[in-house]
């Protein structure tokens, strides 16, 4: 038997007593094993969908209350309205209203035929002047003029005189007047006011309303319940032709029929000092005529209570943050903010980073209302007036995240919409808890699971990351690693296989790459890579002729001087501190250093890499040279100075001696730029014709004097 032979021979049956001796879990036992952790994390998925489909139910619970608050809002407004207009139809058309309506229609007739009192034209001058319009120009903020509310009749500049200009106060007056029915003139209307006038009162005190009107067929305000500035003027010709509340009784009167109601949307109402007003008209009288028409002031308040539930927002769902408001077809609210309800220090503040503008949100808190002030412009609103109903997740009003359940509003004559809003947090907090308990729950599953699937991974694939790392390390060059022989299976026999193989490549290989490398470092020290690849190729003439290269010829000025006072060690660890921050400057400006002398600098740019801006990089690294100096003059106390000169053109580069590998840099280029960087003797950067000529719109230059070159007188340039 050949030698070869019983090695093999030998090397089988070792192979086979391995097989044999082993003891211990397979491969396969270990995935059996790690197959059943699998499980844990099929059951943490069947978790996890649970925890989904219990997340979407408490989202879908949010918002289904947030439409049930807005539908039962909804058709409580409906229904309060509804009522509003029922009531006014009913009053216009009983027998009181009727007698007072005839009554005091002929009265208002008989003192239109009179002449007017002595003085009351000029009482009421006074009167507006003084207290009824500086009070609204205080609220509104605009000018109006003294007789613009004065009535044309003199049956409207009586009454006025009689009962408007008794209201100094007007908060104060109030509540006189409504109950004042008496003018005490001794005429027709006086006695029909005393004696139908208590209707109108009662009307106000309960019923609820803000005012009430009574108007005869021809426009004119024939009697008021608080004898504003309205009484004695016509609807249709006087100061408030241009209201809501002329155009609807306009509308009311030219039905002819008393089953008429007409509801009208809020306006500013001038009288009542601009406050948005809403009125129900309905014409008085019976089914043979009409005498004239009643229009009842809906309160403010009437709406806000509507919408705010009284201002019991938590009792009935909404939490801390959620409202049910009103917006018109302009935009704007018809009914007041909860943030300036319940907080009107913070509205301005929020309301203005939310994007409304500061006056209009300055105002809101003045008059502690946002109807017609506050402007809604989202999607919701968008969507409601567009009669769809429905839910949706944005910015509100403020500019805050809501969840918002919107609705146009059913009410004849309104074009309105309803929203129910709530800040998602709020309304998602359930979820948020939930998601919350989950997720806990979640984790520590996960936990115990990553645990043990940690635990099987490590014991499974413990040898195949050893071997793994041995091999990246064998391949980094590292022949001296061994794999631990601890298992007893598959893995166990790979190890040993293995560490026999690196034993032998290490003996190998040592002396290979120790030398090797050595060679290279000294090559890349001596010269650029690609005269070294030359040189290894065996080439004896090695040299390369450039275009457009840049060359720096630097030489420090006055080093000798300041090393007398050193030592050796301290001269040379100062002049490499000096050429380390010149190699620093060299590679942040892109120019390659060919050489370093004791005192001078050889560097280039385009020469390895070609450049296109190699003259600005070479002018720049000059520049930046001046800077390194100046920054050891500083450190060290010395007065070192450095003469740098720049040209551009062609030059050689190679090895000058192939037995002593001095690698130079020759050509007129490297010429110039030696001469040209003495020409005054001072320090500073010099630069020849062609560079200045190119760099002359980059850098400030002063003319410096001459050289030879070339044959001819080439002026020198200074870099400024």
């Amino acid at each position: 038997m050949s030698e070869g032979t019983a090695g093999t021979t030998t090397g089988t049956e070792t192979r086979r007593r391995l097989w044999r001796g082993r003891v211990g879990l397979s491969i396969q036992s270990k995935l059996l094993i790690m197959l059943l952790a699998v499980s844990l994390v099929s059951s943490v998925i069947v978790g996890t969908i649970g925890f989904l489909n219990g997340r979407q139910s408490l989202h879908d619970s949010a918002v289904d209350q947030l439409i049930t608050i807005r539908s039962m809002r909804a058709a409580e407004i409906t229904d309060a309205l509804e009522t509003v207009k029922r009531d006014a139809s009913l009053n216009s058309r009983n027998l009181s209203a009727q007698n007072l309506s005839t009554s005091i229609n002929e009265g208002f007739e008989e003192l239109q035929q009179e002449q007017p009192e002595p003085g009351e034209h000029e009482e009421l001058e006074a009167y507006y002047a003084d207290v009824f319009i500086p009070k609204l120009e205080e609220r509104t903020g605009d000018e109006y003029g003294d007789s613009a509310f004065i009535p044309d009749s003199v049956a409207g500049q009586h009454l006025q005189s009689h009962f408007t200009t008794q209201n100094q106060d007007f908060d104060a007056d109030y509540d006189t007047l409504l109950n004042d029915n008496d003018p005490e003139d001794g005429t027709l209307y006086g006695e029909a006011s005393v004696r139908y006038g208590d209707y109108f009162t009662r009307l106000v005190e309960e019923a609820g309303y803000e005012d009430a009107l009574l108007m005869n067929l021809d426009g004119d305000v024939v009697f008021s319940a608080y004898k504003g500035p309205e009484l004695g003027t016509n609807l249709l010709t006087g100061p408030y032709r241009d209201s809501v509340l002329a155009g609807a009784y306009a509308d009311a009167i030219a039905t002819n029929s008393v089953n008429t109601v007409i509801l009208t949307d809020f306006e500013r109402w001038i009288p009542s000092l601009n406050i948005p007003t809403m009125w129900v008209i309905s014409p008085v009288g019976n089914s043979s005529r009409i005498t004239g028409a009643i229009a009842f002031q809906v309160s403010i308040d009437t709406i806000n209570d509507l919408t705010t539930g009284s201002e019991g927002w938590k009792e009935q769902g909404l939490g801390d943050t959620g409202e049910v408001y009103l917006v018109g077809r302009d935009d704007l609210m018809r009914s007041n903010s909860r943030r300036l309800i319940e907080d009107p220090d913070s509205y301005a503040e929020i309301a203005i980073n939310g994007g409304v503008p500061p006056s209009v949100a300055e105002r809101a808190v003045e008059v502690n209302g946002t109807v017609l002030l506050q402007q809604v412009n989202t999607q919701a609103v968008a969507d409601a007036q567009a009669g769809r109903t429905g839910t949706t997740i944005g910015r509100d009003y403020l500019g805050r995240e809501s969840v918002t359940a919107y609705a146009p509003l059913e009410v004849e004559g309104l074009d309105w919409v309803i929203i129910a809003r709530i800040d998602s947090e709020e309304a998602f907090a359930p979820v948020s808890d939930f998601t919350r308990t989950v997720l806990l729950s979640l984790l520590g599953i996960l936990l115990g699971v990553s645990l043990l699937s940690l635990l099987l991974a490590q014991v499974f694939t413990r040898p195949v990351h050893r071997l793994v790392g041995a091999v990246h390390r064998v391949a980094e060059g590292d022949l001296d690693v061994q794999v631990p022989q601890g298992s007893r299976d598959e893995f166990g026999d790979l190890g040993s296989a293995f560490n026999d193989m690196a034993s032998s490549l290490r003996i190998k290989q040592e002396l290979i790459d120790e030398q090797q490398a050595e060679n290279e470092k000294l090559l890349l020290t001596l010269m650029p890579e690609s005269v070294a690849a030359k040189y290894k190729q065996g080439d004896e003439a090695i040299s390369e002729a450039h275009e457009n290269v840049s060359v720096v010829f630097a030489e420090l000025v006055g080093f000798d001087d300041y090393a007398r006072g050193l030592n050796t060690e301290q001269e040379i660890g100062h002049l490499n501190t000096l050429m380390r921050g010149f190699d620093e400057a060299a590679e942040k400006a892109g120019v390659e250093k060919v050489r370093t002398l004791r005192g001078g600098y050889l560097a280039s740019s385009g020469l390895i890499v070609p450049r296109v801006d190699n003259v600005r990089r070479s002018v720049d690294f000059a520049k930046n040279l001046l800077g390194v100096v100046e920054r050891f003059n500083a450190q060290n106390g010395s007065s070192i100075g450095i003469r740098a000169g720049v040209d551009t053109g062609t030059v050689t580069s190679g090895l000058v001696a192939r037995t002593t590998l001095a690698y130079d840099l020759w050509g007129d280029a490297v010429n110039l730029a030696y001469r040209v960087r003495s020409v005054t003797g001072e320090p500073g950067v010099y630069v020849s014709q062609t560079v200045y000529d190119r760099t002359r719109e980059i850098f400030t230059f002063t003319e410096a004097g001459t050289v030879e070159a070339h044959g001819k007188s080439e002026t020198v340039w200074k870099v400024s």
